[in-house]
């Protein structure tokens, strides 16, 4: 009796070992169904499939991976598997994103449904992971899966055998995965229910499968970029043509291939040496290159198009991407040899053969396509409700975040979002309010962009579901419910129009937006907007804005309070840039590209940067309406300073306090224009403004007669000069209530921090200052910052975090310099109220000593002014 039952074990044993060994999708199946019928186990009693499973397989290599899968069941947030019991869930689509996905949800106790269209994984494409998810991955057994994974210091895998992995960790998790079943829509519960309750379902190919019976309160998609979920928005992100070609290889693991080095990612700019010879050599243009080595070569490129013609890989050269890349428009045979002879080169032609590998199509796996766009969908969750039944719907990967492949960062977001998915569905299913759980979800998400390997927690030990455990600094609430109401829809599908709330109020630089702007549309609007204009002629997007004019035209075609077009030079290429930029941050909130400066000596500027630059203003300004001008050149009242009608469009949009300027009534000459232009610059302490207005009037009745005065005229000059120099020592708080950047702030080639160079598509910008994503941290205890979360010290240039700069607020020196500063207004505002209560001087008196403007500065400076002006008038 007892023989037999070990005999019994050691069979279920080999049958185990066979499911942890099998290589392919159908056999892994085959191989499960074959264990489940062994051991008379029921795949759909997903309570209890898992603890009857761990009982009956005894083996010392199942122990081990039950011993690390327990240890992950035993985090507080699951409760003992307990915490989503009422929750059946549907997952669309069985990629890595999803599955992992599958595996949350099944720890919290969630009866989970995967459903994929195909039955084979055939993906040799390989991911870069970052140190958090090998760390995670390791914690669900992928070393006894695939002993190969992560060994020493490789951190990449090929999707493929990432498949594999979590593919049977979920099947032993309960997990019920149907394979060649391809998800079709979500069906509404019926109107005409009497006696049963049906809750949401979903349609499927073929009709007639089980699954169309299963109902379900959470559906979350995972099938890529196609995402057949109805309801979210997608915004597109389009930069500078960009194809890729990737190459996968037959790896035969011979000593002669184990000994050729990886290649983790070589760019032009970091090893131009390479890419020259390559080109000279073989004709091959590329910008960068990769090599792993996995269970195929994996080689992935991005070449430039005009090799590619040169080459003959593209026959003909069209400007519509999708035309130059259709398979027409490929010679096959010529992108294998290219792709061979790039590959060969890279690796210095150590490889002993390059054969290709087959893909699932039977063809050679070679792919060439463009990555130029990226999509993104603009939430990350929403609400149905139809009569009682409510549908979570939530997407994750691709569907969610496209990533930005030289970057590597699809399988670690796309991770983390699978961790706040089911972080959401916790909530969901402890009955929290449905507009906090999503107000919560969209906060996170807001975050998802934003993270790198350096920014996120450390101590790996520590990651649970719990989003606190992997964000420092989080504020789950910077997404508050009322902005979510439109993501909760209570009406049928195809009769909600997912637009977001008219009350929400968001920053360019931060928005969530739509953006399928292409550069042709974008380029014939500027060129609307900017017609008409002196020396304005718009062809392109990277030339005809290099003087700055055509910027301060498309800002003054609809704001044109804020830049005097006419006092430009055409001559002035850094002022005139300059002042755009600064206009756009400080008015409309759009942070610079780059500065006035770079765009002076550059060649050219970079369309790059300009599309996205020009995209945003496109945003902001497409369909308001233009500011209308009469024949006196003043703005019509309808769209003056204190229109609501205008400033309504900009509030959805701009959360910015707008700095007080001053309001002069007098006549314009040239020399006037060019002293309120400088003054406009830089905004003026509150406490002044009253003082100032009655200035300018006092100013325009004294004018009248003595615009010919050469004193006034120097004395304004000078005054202008001594204001511009004063807008150094004015002192900027931080948040939105920031004053004026300098123009010599650090360019966009260096980083503020680390004084290395920095490039467009890796740096951030605040307070003027361009840097790395990763140098943007506390001066004081080096915690990573966010754009929304920080503090800057102008006096010292320095950036921290809110704590350590409030503690800042305590230093003797920095007390010292405030109260200096505020005894200098105090002593200001007194002198001005004493001579305001004396009567005016005549007006046959020298301006040089009542000119009323000139008391604008504070003491110190109008001293040095009327000593230099009456220098002059003694001259």
């Amino acid at each position: 009796m007892e023989g037999n039952e070990n005999r019994s074990q050691d069979q279920a044993g080999q049958i185990f070992e066979n499911f942890v060994q099998a290589s392919t999708c159908k056999g892994t199946l085959q191989a499960f169904n074959l264990l489940t019928r062994q051991l008379d186990l029921d795949p759909q009693d997903h309570k209890n499939f898992y603890p009857r499973l761990k009982s009956k397989v005894t083996t010392w290599k199942a122990k081990a991976l039950w011993n690390k899968l327990d240890k992950r069941a035993t985090h507080r947030e699951f409760k003992r598997s307990r915490a989503s019991m009422s929750s059946k869930c549907l997952i669309v689509g069985g990629g890595p994103c999803g599955l992992r996905t599958a595996i949350e949800l099944a720890f919290l106790g969630a009866k989970v449904v995967v459903v994929e269209k195909r039955d084979t994984f055939s993906r040799n494409n390989v991911l870069h992971l970052w140190p958090f998810t090998i760390h995670d991955l390791r914690g669900l057994g992928a070393k006894k899966f695939y002993g190969k994974f992560c060994a020493g210091s490789i951190d990449h895998i090929s999707i493929r055998q990432l498949q594999l992995i979590l593919f049977k960790v979920a099947l032993m998790l309960g997990v019920e995965i149907h394979v060649n079943v391809e998800f079709v829509q979500v069906l509404e519960p019926p109107k005409d229910e009497e006696n049963q309750q049906i809750g949401w379902r979903a349609e499927y190919l073929p009709a007639d499968h089980p699954l169309s019976e299963f109902e379900f309160d959470v559906i979350v998609g995972a099938d890529g970029r196609r995402n057949t979920l109805a309801g979210f928005r997608r915004k597109e992100f389009r930069g500078k043509l960009a194809i890729a070609i990737t190459a996968n290889f037959i790896n035969r693991n011979t000593t002669a291939e184990a000994k050729v080095e990886e290649i983790s990612g070589v760019a032009f700019i970091f090893n131009q040496k390479f890419f020259q010879d390559l080109k000279e050599e073989t004709g091959i243009d590329l910008e960068n290159i990769v090599y792993y080595k996995d269970s195929t070569h994996y080689f992935v490129m991005t070449a430039k198009k005009q090799s590619l013609l040169d080459k003959g890989v593209i026959i003909n050269d069209y400007i519509d991407t999708e035309a130059l890349l259709c398979g027409d428009n490929v010679n096959q045979n010529n992108l294998l040899s290219y792709a061979r002879e790039a590959a060969d080169f890279a690796t210095d032609y150590q490889l002993p053969s390059l054969d290709f590998a087959i893909n699932h199509y039977g063809q050679p796996d070679v792919a060439m396509f463009d990555f130029t766009s990226m999509y993104a969908s603009e939430n990350a969750a929403l609400v149905r409700e139809r009569g009682s039944c409510r549908l979570l719907v939530a997407l994750v990967g691709d569907s969610l975040l496209e990533p930005f492949w030289p970057m590597g960062t699809g399988c670690a977001r796309g991770f983390l979002a699978a961790f706040d998915t089911a972080w959401m569905v916790k909530r969901w299913n402890q009955g929290s309010p449905p507009l906090e759980v999503l107000a919560e979800r969209e906060s996170l998400y807001r975050l998802l962009p934003q993270t790198t390997p350096e920014n996120i927690n450390k101590n790996f030990d520590q990651y649970t579901l719990d989003p606190g455990t992997r964000y420092p600094n989080l504020n789950s609430t910077c997404v508050r419910p009322h902005q979510v109401k439109h993501l909760y829809i209570t009406q049928e599908l195809h009769h909600f129009p997912l637009e977001r709330a008219s009350s929400v109020r968001r920053s360019i630089s931060l928005a969530r937006r739509e953006s399928d702007i292409r550069p042709n549309t974008l380029l014939s609007w500027c060129q609307k907007q900017t017609e008409g204009y002196w020396r304005v002629e718009v062809t392109d997007l990277t030339t005809s804005w290099q003087s700055g004019l055509a910027l301060c035209a498309l800002i003054h075609r609809f704001r044109p309070n804020l830049i005097d077009f006419d006092s430009l030079q055409e001559e002035d290429v850094a002022g005139n840039n300059q002042l755009a930029f600064d206009v756009a941050e400080r008015e409309l909130g759009i942070p610079p590209v780059t500065t006035g400066e770079e765009m002076a000596s550059a060649r050219e500027p970079d369309k790059l940067s300009m599309v996205l630059y020009l995209s945003k203003l496109y945003e902001l300004f497409e369909g308001l309406p233009l500011r209308a001008v009469d024949s006196t050149g003043q703005n019509n009242a309808l769209f003056s300073d204190n229109s609501t009608v205008f400033n309504s469009h900009l509030n959805l949009i701009l959360p910015r306090k707008r700095t007080p300027r001053v309001e002069s009534k007098t006549e314009e000459n040239d020399m006037n224009k060019r002293r309120r232009k400088t003054v406009s610059h830089f905004p003026e302490p509150s406490s002044f403004s009253n003082r100032s207005t009655g200035s300018e009037r006092e100013f325009g009745r004294l004018q009248e007669g003595r615009n010919q005065n050469k004193v006034k005229s120097m004395a304004i000059q000078l005054q202008a000069k001594l204001e511009e120099n004063a807008s150094n020592h004015s002192l900027r708080r931080q948040g939105t209530l920031r004053k004026e950047f300098p123009q010599t702030l650090g360019g966009s080639d260096t980083c503020h921090f680390c004084k290395k160079r920095v490039y467009v598509m890796e740096r951030l910008s605040a307070e003027g200052h361009f840097f790395h994503r990763e140098c943007f941290k506390c001066t004081v205890c080096a915690t990573t910052l966010r754009l929304a979360i920080y503090a800057f010290d102008v006096d010292e240039g320095k950036f921290y975090c809110k704590s350590h700069f409030n503690r800042g607020k305590a230093n003797p020196n920095l007390r010292k310099r405030r109260a200096e500063l505020k005894n200098l207004q105090e002593e200001a505002a007194v002198k001005w109220k004493a001579e305001e209560a004396q009567p005016p001087k005549s007006p046959t008196e020298s301006v040089c000593t009542t000119d009323s403007s000139v008391e604008t500065l504070p003491p110190a400076f109008q001293s040095s002014t009327y000593a230099l002006a009456e220098r002059f008038c003694s001259r």
